[in-house]
């Protein structure tokens, strides 16, 4: 079977997971890289879920207009209606993966369930119970952020946007030299109108999180920083889901759910339209953490093992197909670095430099 022709769901066999290229493709040397922090797999899988468009489980005032905006009686449809393009584009062109009903789950290995040992997770390929908080500690891992901008090939055309300002300790800014904007305003050091008038509309916007920022300016800066600095690898960290679960607001969480798809569809659209973008792109999405299930949908952490679960997706440029033994199975958390290391072919030379990194979702 072609992924290409109609792939929603793939799943596989433990380790490693082998989803390979069917035809001659062209190789892939750009990768854009989104995660929606606390999106759970529910809503990604079944969209909006009726029991919370409420005032006492999900804190809707306008319960009337949330349901007419995306609510469908068939699961399929209310998930096209709140991640249109995730379910048009990535879904038909690309590999989903996490849907238990399909025969594929992914989980954290970390045990912590929240956000930055996930994070470490996602971007280093490994867990590490030395990360046991939030609080801004620059990271000791290595991230295949920062082992790809210390190739000579991607020095300094490797870059991370996100609305939380950990980011810049996740990713270790100081050791790493990577270009990390992670809080304040979308352009550092503005030089033209534009650039300003950008940065004075992120000023204006109230500090509703403290010096957490709504995914918008993060949104703005990034499409900004694609277009005028041309990265090989960028990183989008998009938080305003987990906030806004957090606040017991599941109008609001839906509504980040679905920016959060805009977004993917104008970055995706914005590389297609780019000379050296266009067929050499890969585009990767994931969360850090999932969260509980009916009232606790709110909340995740060590008391909470419903988070463990999560999903993964990826649009990549060319046709790909699965194993014939790949029916069905498990991935990890752990397994996303490697992916970004091998879809730029560098798999085998980032897992020598990080022996502790699980192996790439994908084989080239």
């Amino acid at each position: 079977m072609r992924l290409a022709s109609a792939l929603v769901v793939l799943s596989c066999s433990v380790f490693p997971l082998a989803i390979r290229a069917q035809q001659p493709r062209a190789a892939v040397d750009k990768v854009l890289v989104v995660t929606l922090d606390g999106q759970r797999w529910q809503e990604l899988f079944g969209g909006a879920q009726r029991e919370l468009i409420s005032n006492k489980a999900g804190g809707v005032g306008d319960t009337v207009g949330l349901i007419r905006r995306f609510w469908r009686e068939d699961a399929r449809e209310r998930r096209e209606a709140l991640m249109p393009f995730f379910w048009t584009e990535v879904a038909q062109r690309g590999v989903i993966l996490g849907d238990s009903a399909g025969g594929t789950t992914v989980r954290i290995t970390n045990g912590k369930r929240f956000s930055y040992p996930g994070y470490n997770e996602l971007l280093t390929g490994h867990a590490d119970d030395r990360i046991d908080s939030n609080d801004k500690i620059p990271n000791p891992n290595v991230t295949v952020l920062e082992w790809l901008n210390r190739r000579p090939a991607f020095s300094g055309r490797v870059a991370a946007f996100g609305s939380w300002d950990v980011l810049p300790y996740i990713v270790n800014r100081e050791r790493s030299g990577l270009y990390v904007n992670g809080g304040g305003p979308p352009v550092t050091n503005p030089s033209t109108a534009v650039e300003r008038a950008m940065n004075d509309v992120a000023a204006g916007l109230p500090p509703y999180w403290g010096t957490v920022r709504f995914d918008g300016v993060t949104m703005q800066g990034a499409l900004h920083y694609l277009k005028t600095r041309r990265p090989r690898v960028l990183y989008v960290m998009l938080g305003d889901t987990d906030e806004w679960a957090h606040e017991r607001r599941y109008d609001l969480y839906l509504d980040a759910i679905n920016r959060g798809d805009r977004f993917l569809r104008t970055l995706w659209e914005t590389a297609q339209a780019m000379p050296g973008y266009r067929g050499r792109t890969a585009l990767l999405i994931a969360t850090d953490h999932g969260r509980g299930s009916g009232n606790d949908w709110t909340d995740h952490g060590r008391d909470v093992p419903a988070a463990e679960r999560i999903w993964m997706a990826m649009l990549l440029p060319g046709a790909f197909s699965r194993q014939p033994s790949a029916v069905s199975g498990s991935y990890t958390q752990a397994q996303f670095a490697a992916t970004i290391a091998g879809l730029l072919r560098l798999e085998r030379e980032f897992r020598a430099a990080s022996p502790k990194a699980a192996p790439s979702i994908f084989t080239p």
